[in-house]
């Protein structure tokens, strides 16, 4: 099955859970349609993907439970979009080409929704239909992944960096957090979900060391070379804030040489899931395919 075939059948089931829960558990109209805005806003929903492309490719079943589980992991995203873009962050009126979420509701209930939105994540991972055992490991991966020493860690390193000239491992430090830890999350659950054992997990968990760097050196090439329209959000905002980026450490060149080994570093291992653990690499070949310039 190609990949655009299995977005195409399984990401809306995804969608599915997440807005029947958000529907169910919410008591205040306006927070509910805070919140839904943002999820239904669009995006690539790449974490989801990835998660299920893990799942799927150890021949496993996508249960309703791996479902549930990238709902979680998509909300969490969809958190940390609506407070990135908040004044006090990145300040940013656009995302996924639509006004941002505090310009639509205001600053305070978009604070909310994204509170909202983060509480709930644990909320339906903590009643997702899996086994204890699964759910107790996922519950401390992505509070481990998304918290204090993972992807929000990453944050307040970013902003603290902005106006510094850092090092090419202090940068890669803080993009593994903020952007590379919510993946590592999606890749390493879905070997948890698809019941492997603890030498593959790790193998996953190179790899997605691998993808979350790509992931964001892709992201800041694109917010050099793209413009506004094509990107959804600002162009130019991270040059604009004073934030490290690959291209202004390394240059557009530089930076793209840096993207091709973390990509032929995934490839790497992504060829020893496919040799040693009998994991079908085809959907993950495709995305891995989209980060590519």
């Amino acid at each position: 099955m190609s990949l655009a075939a299995f977005q195409a059948e399984h990401l809306p089931l995804v969608e599915a859970e997440l807005l029947h829960f958000l529907t169910e558990q919410t008591s205040e109209k306006e927070l509910l349609e805070a919140m839904s805005y943002s999820v239904k806003a669009g995006g690539k929903r790449i974490r989801p993907l990835f998660l299920l492309a893990v799942v799927a490719g150890f021949h496993h079943e996508l249960t309703t439970g791996v479902y549930q589980t990238a709902a979680a992991l998509e909300m969490i995203h969809t958190y940390s979009l609506i407070h990135d873009d908040l004044p006090a962050m990145d300040d940013d009126d656009l995302r996924r080409g639509k006004p941002t979420n505090h310009v639509v509701y205001g600053e305070g209930l978009a604070i909310l929704a994204g509170d909202g939105l983060l509480t709930e994540a644990f909320h339906l991972l903590s009643r997702a239909q899996l086994n204890g055992e699964e759910k107790l490991l996922l519950l401390q991966l992505l509070a481990e992944k998304a918290g204090a020493k993972g992807m929000v860690a990453g944050q307040v390193a970013d902003i603290k960096g902005e106006g510094q000239q850092l090092d090419l491992a202090a940068l890669a430090g803080i993009h593994q957090r903020k952007t590379g830890d919510l993946l590592t999350f999606a890749l390493v659950a879905g070997g948890i979900l698809a019941c492997q054992t603890p030498a593959v997990l790790t193998t996953l968990e190179v790899f997605s060391h691998h993808v979350g760097l790509a992931f964001q050196i892709r992201d800041d090439l694109l917010d050099v070379l793209a413009t506004t329209e094509e990107l959804g959000k600002t162009a130019g905002q991270d040059a604009e804030a004073g934030k490290n980026t690959y291209p202004a450490l390394l240059g557009v060149t530089g930076a793209k040489a840096a993207l091709d080994r973390e990509l032929t570093g995934a490839k790497a291992q992504l060829a020893i899931l496919a040799e040693e653990y009998n994991f079908a690499p085809e959907l993950l070949q495709e995305l891995l395919a989209k980060f590519e310039m």
